[in-house]
């Protein structure tokens, strides 16, 4: 698929609520992730030295900082992809370090990928229907037995309302028998951020969303993003472009060689001299 079609799916129609996916759990903490003195070495090389910081619910946090800071590392330290060497990752309460992705990921704790990772050989609509939890026919007997498939065909007619509403509202719909493989790279950014949201998450951590997005359609993604906060959902994101993270995001945090430079609001961490250094190579 071309650019062309991307441009042609960020029309200029309102995005919908996400119909069918619950917004973010009303009771969750007032910070449901709370990261403190997180370490993990690679040999003799220390990727993240003792980072601590914690989220507020309901917002939207960017994390930034040059190459090699540590961002990557961090997001898969708390996602379970990699096992921390020291401290401890708390989401809505639980102690969730070292734990396996996807149980972090059934509590609640989603994250995307910087290179999206959609089975290229299915359908946009068939790597949709395997996100949501729960699926009874994930049970062979359930799907083959006369008394449970009822409810599995009951369920999964359910689940396909939802998935076409969650298709509709990132503006992929059109694109639901196309395989997946064939999608452009923002068409792919659409799908991983709508698959993520079917696995009905409390907060998202997202790695360069809008990395190889024409600017229409990352436009089009910040609308998206900015509406499901809206909704309730938390989310922390990693970003090499700085101006998109200072313009969108409430706080940000700031690395530089594994460790944790500042935290603040946009306008105190662009005027800190420590990441104008850092950061910026000494260029206000």
């Amino acid at each position: 698929m071309s650019e062309t079609a991307e441009s042609d799916a960020a029309g200029d129609a309102e995005s919908p609520s996400v119909a069918g996916l619950g917004g973010g759990s009303p009771d969750m903490a007032e910070y449901p992730l709370q990261v403190e003195d997180l370490r993990k070495q690679f040999g003799g090389i220390t990727a993240v030295d003792g980072v601590s910081f914690e989220i507020e619910a309901g917002t939207m946090t960017g994390l930034i900082g040059p190459n090699g800071a540590g961002k990557s590392t961090t997001f898969n330290c708390i996602t379970g992809m990699y096992d921390p060497d020291g401290g401890t990752v708390t989401f809505n309460g639980e102690d969730v370090t070292g734990m396996d992705p996807h149980d972090i990921a059934q509590r609640g704790l989603v994250r995307t990928f910087q290179i999206a990772r959609e089975l290229s050989d299915m359908t946009v609509l068939e790597n949709m229907m395997l996100a949501p939890k729960g699926q009874r026919g994930e049970r062979l007997w359930q799907s083959v037995l006369p008394g449970t498939r009822d409810r599995v065909i009951e369920q999964e007619t359910e689940l396909v309302e939802q998935v076409w509403d969650a298709l509709e509202f990132f503006d992929i719909d059109h694109l639901a028998s196309e395989r997946a493989g064939n999608l452009s790279g923002g068409q792919r950014k659409l799908l991983e951020l709508a698959r993520a949201m079917l696995t009905d998450p409390d907060m998202l951590l997202l790695d360069e969303p809008f990395a190889g997005v024409n600017p229409t359609l990352e436009a089009r993604l910040l609308e998206h993003v900015h509406e499901l906060r809206k909704q309730g959902y938390t989310f922390l994101i990693v970003e090499h472009d700085m101006d998109l993270i200072m313009n969108n995001c409430e706080r940000v945090i700031v690395m530089h060689q594994g460790k944790l430079l500042t935290d603040g609001t946009p306008e105190e961490v662009r005027s800190d001299e420590e990441v104008i250094e850092a950061y910026l190579g000494g260029q206000a």
